[in-house]
């Protein structure tokens, strides 16, 4: 049976339990997401969507596609699979291919980057080559590489994006993705990998031997709090972003797609983050790890575990629309069974302000549940006839 466990926060208590507030109004959005096709905002400590245009719409995300490959990376080496210093060797065949198509590193067979230097070149510029070269490095073939990618995606709830080149090159296609399954790569990024985020995203320079690389990323050193995350550009994708920032504790991830030129998408960047920042606000509800609440155990050697965020978690609200009611709701499949991990995923916190669309935020089990053993079913048994 899914459990609903509802619960209002503190603010709830006095007037407004007894009256029934105006309804939230939304502030309008900057002008220049006129013209974008696909457009989408989200405050990432409380999971609500503050704009969104064609959020589930597919596109070609041309180079954005490449942080999908920095996130398979990201993975292996926080794994203790892939070492920074790994070197890797340039094939013959890929630099033939690869040597100044698009943006690269230039990387030839008398090369041997390391990790740090391909990420480096994937993060800052975009290089084609490089995504290339680890792909095959590492798994043997861009086909292998890329089935990780999707396996990544389908364990992330990607459910609507699929990959079928390392670095987004044109493809007819057959690579795309969606504004909301960005969000949630760039979610698992940032809230992953951190260390590795911080290392590789938001860099505007960086140097490959006598090759000088910058990075095309409208928001960063111009934005404050902006630290990434990529560009990208081709003929038919138009020109888009998956763009971050972090201010007085909160985390926005946006996502523009299809724009008609790198100008427009530029302005609307930091604009929209701006906009994100200044016209809305935090109510802040559960530390990092805090217990939301605590969840029922079936068949474990304990009776409950807590259920944790891996962020701190707070409610948005427009300016100026502070007495709005905020409603909690924990949503899982329950009684939990166990065995539970620490750190595993068991539910979600959804989080309404208003009547504007709620936000979701996962949870996670804050300790270990052993399975069972025979006291452990005697003790639970007694404690259930008496409770």
């Amino acid at each position: 049976m899914k459990s609903f466990l509802k619960f209002a926060v503190s603010s709830l208590v006095g007037a407004s339990l007894l009256t029934a507030p105006a309804a939230a109004r939304a502030p309008a959005p900057p002008a220049e997401l006129n013209s974008i096709p696909v457009s989408l905002l989200v405050d990432i400590g409380s999971g609500q969507v503050l704009v969104q245009r064609r959020p589930d719409v597919p596109f070609l995300p041309a180079s954005v596609t490449k942080v999908m490959t920095a996130f398979v990376a990201f993975e292996e080496i926080d794994a203790g699979r892939l070492a920074l210093n790994r070197k890797f060797q340039v094939q013959p065949e890929t630099s033939r291919e690869w040597f100044a198509k698009g943006t690269t590193m230039y990387l030839t067979p008398d090369d041997h980057p390391t990790t740090k230097d391909l990420l480096h070149g994937i993060m800052t510029a975009s290089a084609n080559d490089a995504s290339i070269v680890l792909a095959q490095g590492y798994a043997g073939s861009v086909a292998k590489w890329t089935a990780r990618m999707n396996a990544a995606a389908k364990s992330l709830g990607m459910s609507r994006s699929h990959y079928n080149t390392p670095n987004g090159w044109m493809d007819e296609g057959h690579t795309y993705v969606t504004a909301s399954d960005l969000v949630k790569l760039a979610d698992a990024m940032i809230t992953r990998h951190p260390q590795l985020y911080r290392e590789f995203s938001g860099r505007k320079h960086y140097f490959w031997r006598d090759v000088s690389m910058r990075s095309h990323d409208p928001t960063v050193g111009v934005v404050p709090g902006a630290d990434g995350i990529k560009t990208g550009y081709t003929r038919e994708a138009g020109y888009n972003f998956l763009g971050t920032a972090q201010r007085d504790g909160r985390r926005l991830v946006m996502v523009l797609a299809g724009s008609p030129t790198h100008t427009v998408r530029d302005k609307a960047a930091r604009d929209l983050l701006e906009w994100g920042f200044s016209q809305w606000h935090a109510r802040h509800l559960f530390e990092q790890g805090q217990t939301v609440i605590e969840a029922k155990v079936q068949d474990g050697d304990a009776r409950e575990v807590p259920l944790v965020a891996n962020r701190e978690v707070h409610a948005t609200l427009p300016n100026g629309e502070g007495n709005q009611p905020i409603s909690l709701s924990v949503h899982y499949r329950g009684p939990l069974q166990a065995p539970l991990r620490k750190g595993e995923q068991v539910g979600e916190l959804e989080i309404k302000v208003g009547d504007l669309a709620p936000g979701r935020i996962p949870l996670y089990a804050g300790r270990d549940v052993g399975k069972a053993g025979a006291l452990d079913r005697l003790v639970n048994g007694i404690i259930n006839i008496f409770s």
